[in-house]
């Protein structure tokens, strides 16, 4: 199965055809009609084909030959020396082709190919053909299909133009070699017979053995698949299959897939297991001119149990009656209403999360599950959006859905302005909200923050940024008294906030340039004052908080007007912040720094612990970025404390490697985990035990690859818990038409009671047939 360069067909060449190349199938592989009795006219090289009727202007039939004889004894015509036949884009090439006027016979031979209007190729020493093209015979069939297939066979028929019987067929997408073309594929599949159905797109093969370097490991009594040139195609994918699985067992699955019309598909998966119920899941597809759709979703009989534990806080955590019918459905529009509006919806929905985990459901291991519906709108400068908030906790020794807030509806509105007469730029922003709880506060808040900025630089080439920002809320709020809030109060409270704040923000730049202008140094001071009303924290005015709930004072707050990632939470006072910004850029090559520390009259002793703000001088922040080749990088941020020396956050990343082979490593710190702060009362007592446990952790991993392997591992490992977090690695092998990979993954994360669980994917792919996963 040599491939063969392929020639303009309606170029004349005087040489015999030696070769043809293109991509496609051999559906239809002679197309046009040929008349049972017909004459041509001779002009110089090229006939036109009569059928004693008129030829269809759209469709004529042209034939071009070095030489034509006509026998009126035999009542022949002959071509000969690089005949070339078209009509339309179908085109038949040969060195001779003889067509016998009283029985419709075309007889064709001699480097004999065809090539359809997708580009497919079809070769053969010797075609006999009639009935119109649609029945006839070939010898010795090679031919060259989409995603660079090649199907060969000893002998081919061809009955009423859709189905093709093949005999000693062999079908591979791997590249044959050029040195020694009887040199054998790297896969192949060898089959005593071939049949391929043109009408429904796919090949059927009898007696099979699947051959890898020219060596049979396989044989399949029969097997079926889709024919290349086919888009989309319905059938059964491949199965998959466990050995074994904690909640499973063994388990396989059977994937069809649907096609139901152009724009739209589904797959139907069953899985089997010997440890629980069957599963039946589903995902269909929709894509129409204005959105799309994806819907998934799945319903099987649960027969775990879950058993109690005591989860983090020492707490008892019961078994729940998570069994039984259990579901899932995953859905996700978007759909534009005109050119300046679009709505969609994204909702997950679980019965419960010992189901997910059971049946491995996409998504488990996560702290929640979220739903939201919304219009949105795009204007010049503006932005607008409604939408509703759903959430399903998974974890259940932290996390219980009735604690969790539905936001119906939440509303963000945003707008920024051309410059104005003074050279400033007005922005306008709101996010309302209306938040319910079944346990725990339920708040609506109204917002209006407005906001100038003005730009501008002096002749010395500093640069200065005025900003004038009014920032008010008003809230109206109930069980302030439970979570996430713990006031002590059980009255609906009205309260509200006003803060304006004015800052100056200077940055000098000073430049230089080096290595005959092909660096850049720069060295920029950055100081800047902000002046606000200090309101204090708002636990005093009954304030909710809904959005503020994690504060972190790093690099990429410090210049920050408001270093909450919310608004309600505001920073007030008088402070002053300070930084220096170094950069040295060459041929591509990079290195940034940024240190600096903000200056504050008034202290909040209430807000959250190590924030890196609770002296009047803040902790130093810094940051860094190394980049001095492709062989190496390094980035990192810092947080220090001046009084006591002690590091109160920090992380690292780096790379570093030569060509093939490169290694990774990581490092975070952090004295708290924020993420328990408010799982308890921490205003009648000290936070719990989970939300002072350091967060240290380590990470590294290596990757190399060469030729068509490929290796990687990594580690992630707990210095404070002294224990690993995950572990894994990967080796695989890849060439053009075959792949070969190995995963191994182990988890030590604790996720509702369980904890500790590994994972082997042995996945084998070959081109054009799909892939078979073992788990």
């Amino acid at each position: 199965m040599a491939r063969r360069p392929f020639r303009n067909p309606l170029l004349r060449r005087r040489s015999t055809l030696s070769a043809a190349t293109a991509l496609g199938s051999m559906a239809a592989c002679l197309l046009f009609n040929l008349p049972k009795h017909a004459h041509a006219q001779f002009r110089p090289q090229v006939m036109h084909l009569d059928t004693g009727r008129p030829t269809s202007p759209d469709e004529p039939a042209t034939f071009q030959a070095d030489k034509v004889d006509y026998n009126d004894v035999e009542h022949t015509v002959t071509w000969t020396g690089n005949v070339q036949v078209w009509q339309g884009d179908h085109v038949l090439r040969a060195d001779r082709i003889v067509y016998d006027r009283d029985t419709g016979v075309i007889a064709a031979r001699g480097n004999v190919a065809t090539i359809q209007p997708d580009g497919s190729v079809l070769y053969t020493h010797y075609a006999e053909l009639s009935g119109g093209m649609k029945d006839g015979i070939m010898m010795h069939v090679n031919a060259t299909m989409q995603d660079n297939a090649k199907l060969a066979a000893n002998g081919l028929r061809r009955t009423a133009g859709k189905i093709n019987v093949m005999s000693r067929a062999v079908y591979t997408a791997c590249e044959i070699c050029e040195k020694d073309k009887t040199r054998a594929p790297f896969w192949q599949f060898r089959a005593y017979d071939a049949t391929q159905d043109l009408e429904h797109q796919k090949i059927d093969f009898r007696d099979a053995y699947l051959d890898i370097l020219g060596i049979p490991v396989i044989y399949l009594p029969y097997f079926s698949m889709t024919d290349p040139s086919a888009k989309r195609h319905s059938g059964f994918l491949m199965p998959g299959i466990t050995p074994h699985d904690r909640y499973l067992g063994t388990y396989f699955t059977i994937p069809y897939y649907w096609v139901i019309d152009d724009q739209s598909d589904m797959t139907v998966q069953g899985l089997f297991s010997t440890k629980t119920g069957p599963q039946i899941s589903a995902q269909y597809r929709n894509f129409f001119n204005f959105g799309k759709i994806n819907i998934q979703g799945g319903l099987a009989y649960d027969t775990h149990r879950s058993n109690s534990y005591t989860n983090g806080f020492g707490d008892d955590v019961g078994r729940g009656g998570n069994h039984g019918v259990q579901g899932y459905l995953f859905a996700r529009g978007q759909f534009s209403i005109n050119k300046h509006w679009r709505a969609g919806a994204n909702i997950n929905l679980a019965t419960s999360a010992d189901y997910m985990r059971d049946y491995r459901v996409q998504g488990y291991g996560s702290d929640t599950l979220n739903s939201n519906a919304y219009i949105e709108g795009f204007g010049t400068g503006s932005y607008s959006r409604i939408d509703g908030q759903y959430y399903q906790g998974l974890n259940k020794g932290v996390i219980h859905n009735t604690d969790l807030p539905w936001a119906l509806p939440r509303y963000t509105y945003s707008f920024v302005g051309q410059p104005d007469a003074l050279g400033g730029r007005t922005s306008v922003n709101t996010t309302d909200f209306y938040v319910y709880r079944e346990n725990g506060s339920a708040d609506q808040r109204g917002e209006l923050q407005l906001n100038w900025d003005r730009l501008w630089r002096s002749r010395q080439g500093q640069q200065f940024l005025l900003t004038l920002r009014l920032d008010s809320m008003v809230y109206r709020a109930r069980k302030l008294y439970q979570q996430p809030n713990y006031y002590k109060t059980a009255r609906t409270v009205v309260s509200g906030q006003v803060l304006p704040t004015i800052a100056l923000k200077t940055n000098w730049p000073f430049v230089r340039s080096f290595e005959h202008g092909r660096g850049t140094q720069l060295i920029e001071p950055i100081v800047q004052a902000i002046y606000a009303p200090n309101t204090g924290m708002g636990a005093t005015d009954m304030i909710p908080n809904e959005d503020s709930m994690s504060y972190e004072f790093t690099d990429s707050t410090l210049f920050s007007l408001n270093r909450y990632q919310g608004t309600d939470r505001l920073d007030g006072g008088l402070r002053g912040n300070i930084g220096v910004h170094a950069n040295w850029t060459w041929d591509g090559h990079e290195v940034d720094l940024l240190a600096g520390e903000s200056f504050q009259e008034h202290i909040e002793h209430d807000r959250l612990p190590y924030s890196g703000l609770d002296h009047h001088a803040s902790d130093i922040v810094a940051r860094a970025r190394v980049a001095p080749n492709e062989y190496f990088d390094f980035n990192a941020r810092m947080r220090l404390d001046p009084y006591t020396g002690k590091f109160n956050f920090g992380d690292a990343l780096f790379s570093a490697g030569v060509p093939h082979f490169r290694i990774r490593g990581g490092y975070v710190y952090e004295p708290v985990t924020p993420y328990y702060y408010f799982a308890t009362n921490y205003r009648s007592y000290s936070p719990n035990q989970l939300y002072t446990v350091r967060t240290n952790e380590i990470s590294g991993g290596f990757s190399s690859d060469w030729d068509n392997w490929h290796l990687s591992g990594f580690a992630r490992r707990s210095l404070s818990r002294r224990e690993f977090v995950s572990l894994g690695g990967d080796i695989g092998y890849t060439n053009d038409c075959f792949g070969l990979d190995f995963m191994y993954l182990k988890q030590y994360t604790t996720i509702g009671g369980q904890q500790r669980n590994s994972t082997f994917l042995f996945t084998l792919s070959l081109k054009t047939l799909g892939s078979f996963g073992l788990k």
